[in-house]
């Protein structure tokens, strides 16, 4: 089965940079979105930033200009990297595939475990 694992949590003081990761662990045959969500304490899952075919990208608006969402050329991997942090960065964050496994199969999303990113003063 397909699943999505991310690494690269943890915390670091404001103004820190880090870099999360999450890996498919199997092939898929099409993916239509990369995404990464984020859920802070008593907050609902907001999106973050999305990757679109094409390599469009869309961000939140508190982080444009410090996070970058990319891919690996295979589509397996995407990466949020992020700069600039702030406590109010703190959060799980989500990563989102939006894709089927082959050409007659349903679109399927698909959800990581969470990592947990926390910016201290």
């Amino acid at each position: 089965q397909v699943q999505l694992v991310e690494s690269g949590g943890g915390s670091v003081q404001a103004g820190g940079s880090l870099r999360v990761s999450c890996a498919a662990s199997g092939s898929l045959f099409s993916i239509a979105a990369m995404s990464w969500y984020r859920q802070a304490p008593g907050k609902q899952r907001e999106l973050v930033a999305s990757l679109t075919a094409g390599d469009s990208t869309n961000y939140a608006d508190s982080v444009k200009g410090r996070f970058t969402i990319s891919r690996d050329s295979g589509k397996r991997t995407v990466y949020l990297q992020m700069n600039s942090l702030k406590p109010e960065d703190t959060a799980v964050y989500y990563c989102f595939y939006s894709a089927k496994l082959y050409p007659v199969g349903k679109w399927t999303d698909y959800w990581g475990q969470g990592t947990q990113v926390t910016v201290s003063s």
